[in-house]
């Protein structure tokens, strides 16, 4: 297909992964910054060292502190911010002018908190008709960037636009599939993060197979429950942006999510740990608005539910355990 221009906003891991590699597809893709003083850190030496450490970047990325340059005359803008913080940006985007052509393409894994909005939702809100998309799956940066066989899902309304992103981000090393269920895609790519969390937990207190493969299955049964009562499709749980994408994140050790969780099941606090981290662990603001999802839509979540205590009720992790194999007996 002909070269395109592609906007980026945000420099973080996955941010510069598809920088690279989208540039390497032929596209000009320019990346934005928040901060002009890293932006100029990386322009000299040609690393995103804090958030994609050994992967050098290609020269014919466009990196820039200004959003207008990054928006402006482009047919894909990638959202790749961090969720809480995603309301803020297209705020700014909308002041520099917003073309009907473009396509708005979220790839952030989060839920808002004040809202309780997904990433989609929030583009709308603040952007009006564009047209929209989102891209989710299991999909570790250092690994795509490294060009190690991975898969991904575009999910859109359009079927015209999932086809078209599928083209653009399809690589010899990165398969993207499409999905129209943008809710499905989208709730599966957020609340995995939560279970990650418990199972970094169980594994920081030092638990086996056992109790991980348990996390898994009834954290998945927990997501497609709140799926069907937010009106996704059951079938995309199992798919790569869900079954696909939960068990990435629940076993990598290059999660942060999974980090997060192990280092509260040896005793520290989620501020304690977050001194520590230079990237966002979404799954930390995700806790919140998932658990305050499930009294809204009435679904039982009590893995979530234990988690969020954890993280903002300074809950014991051994009496989470306990809690949860205590709950009253019941069928699968």
């Amino acid at each position: 297909m002909s070269k395109i221009k592609i906007g980026i906003l945000g420099d973080g891991g996955w941010g510069t992964t598809l920088a690279v590699l989208l540039s390497q597809n032929g596209h000009q893709v320019t990346l934005w910054g928040a901060f002009s003083e890293y932006t100029a850190q990386i322009k000299k030496t040609g690393f995103n060292s804090r958030f994609l450490p050994g992967i050098k970047l290609p020269r014919n990325i466009k990196l820039t502190n200004d959003l207008k340059e990054a928006v402006l005359d482009k047919e894909i803008v990638v959202l790749a911010v961090p969720s809480q913080y995603s309301r803020s940006v297209l705020r700014k985007v909308r002041f520099c002018g917003i073309s009907v052509k473009s396509i708005y393409l979220s790839v952030t894994k989060g839920i808002e908190i004040s809202s309780l909005k997904r990433m989609s939702e929030v583009i709308r809100e603040e952007l009006g008709g564009v047209k929209i998309a989102v891209l989710s799956g299991p999909t570790i940066a250092g690994e795509v960037a490294r060009k190690i066989p991975t898969t991904a899902v575009v999910a859109s309304a359009s079927k015209g636009i999932r086809k078209y992103i599928q083209k653009v981000f399809t690589t010899s090393s990165f398969r993207v599939y499409t999905n129209p269920d943008v809710i499905g895609v989208e709730l599966g790519g957020s609340l995995k993060n939560v279970i990650a969390i418990a199972c970094g937990v169980s594994d920081g207190l030092k638990f086996g197979s056992n109790t991980k493969a348990a996390i898994l299955s009834r954290g998945l049964a927990e997501i497609s429950r709140l799926g069907a009562a937010m009106h996704a499709k059951h079938k995309t749980f199992s798919g790569i942006s869900g079954l696909g994408d939960l068990v990435t994140t629940c076993v990598s050790l290059q999660s942060r999510n999974r980090f997060v969780g192990e280092q509260i099941g040896k005793g520290k606090t989620f501020k304690e740990i977050s001194r520590h981290m230079q990237s966002v662990a979404e799954g930390v603001p995700t806790a919140k608005s998932a658990y305050t999802l499930s009294l809204k839509y009435k679904v039982q979540m009590p893995i979530t539910r234990e988690v969020y205590l954890l993280l903002y009720k300074n809950k014991s992790p051994r009496q989470a355990v306990s809690d949860l194999m205590s709950r009253q007996s019941k069928e699968e």
